[in-house]
């Protein structure tokens, strides 16, 4: 999980260096790198790659390609540890989503560890200025489609080869990304196509990882690693891009991942998630 958390970390540090290239075109070689090494492994293991529960692959696969597309954004238009963070709020997502289509309860403990965390939201808005609300907007956005994909994948969990889910999910990602890019592309040069291709590296290897600790270890236990990529993000922005963040701008950060870390660990406590 450590090693699926660094390999993200990385992919976003790549993305930002590639900043010249419009979105879309980052997209696209993301998602189409990492298409062409899932159908490899699948084709080596012969595993099916169209799959058996196509309606839910395609939600799964729009939905996650929504969050990706407002991911990238946000990365590109506000502070990177800003911008992971805000992302990390998609586990409260999830639980209410779960509350309101599959009746999983929600206890009163868990609606305060929502708050702290949403409060933290408040914080970094008031206390930096470089967060607009369209892009706070946008991050939330984002937050809430990794949810509902992260619910598809739920569903799929039994039903599917886990890189079967990931293949379907980066090609609706490559086909919107060429869908786009090829009214705004710009050539890249020099250095930007080792950016793009480590791009699409670093993500198959976030990928497989984190496949691989989920398929090894309760979930409960490695998700909690995952927060790990917040340091590395605010670590990455001051060191590489110069970023600074203020006192308030912090504590607002260290409020939304202690609220879903709080709610991680109480769910793990009552045996709701293993």
């Amino acid at each position: 999980m450590i090693l699926a958390v660094v390999s993200f970390s990385l992919m976003i540090v790549f993305v930002i260096l590639a900043g010249r290239l419009p979105v879309m075109e980052l997209f696209f070689f993301r998602c189409g790198i990492s298409t062409l090494l899932s159908m490899a492994v699948l084709l080596s293991i012969k595993e099916n790659l169209i799959g058996n529960n196509h309606r839910l692959l395609v939600l799964r696969g729009v939905f996650g390609t929504m969050a990706l597309l407002t991911y990238f954004i946000t990365v590109k238009e506000m502070p990177l540890g800003t911008a992971v963070t805000i992302q990390y709020l998609s586990p409260i997502f999830t639980a209410i989503i779960a509350l309101i289509f599959l009746s999983e309860k929600v206890r009163n403990i868990q609606w305060l560890f929502f708050l702290i965390s949403f409060s933290g939201v408040v914080l970094i808005k008031g206390f930096d200025s470089r967060v607009s609300f369209w892009c706070l907007g946008i991050g939330l956005f984002s937050a809430l489609c990794s949810a509902i994909a992260y619910n598809f994948v739920r569903t799929l969990s039994s039903r599917e080869h886990p890189l079967v889910v990931v293949l379907h999910f980066q090609l609706i990602c490559t086909f919107t990304g060429l869908a786009f890019s090829v009214f705004d592309w710009v050539q890249p040069q020099g250095r930007e196509w080792f950016y793009l291709l480590m791009i699409g590296i670093t993500t198959q290897l976030g990928q497989v990882h984190l496949t691989k600790a989920l398929q090894k270890d309760k979930v409960a236990n490695v998700s909690i690693i995952q927060y790990l990529g917040v340091v590395l993000a605010v670590g990455f922005g001051m060191v590489i891009f110069e970023e600074h963040y203020s006192v308030a701008a912090l504590m607002g950060l260290a409020l939304v991942v202690g609220g879903v870390v709080l709610d991680v660990l109480m769910r793990k406590r009552a045996g709701e998630v293993g």
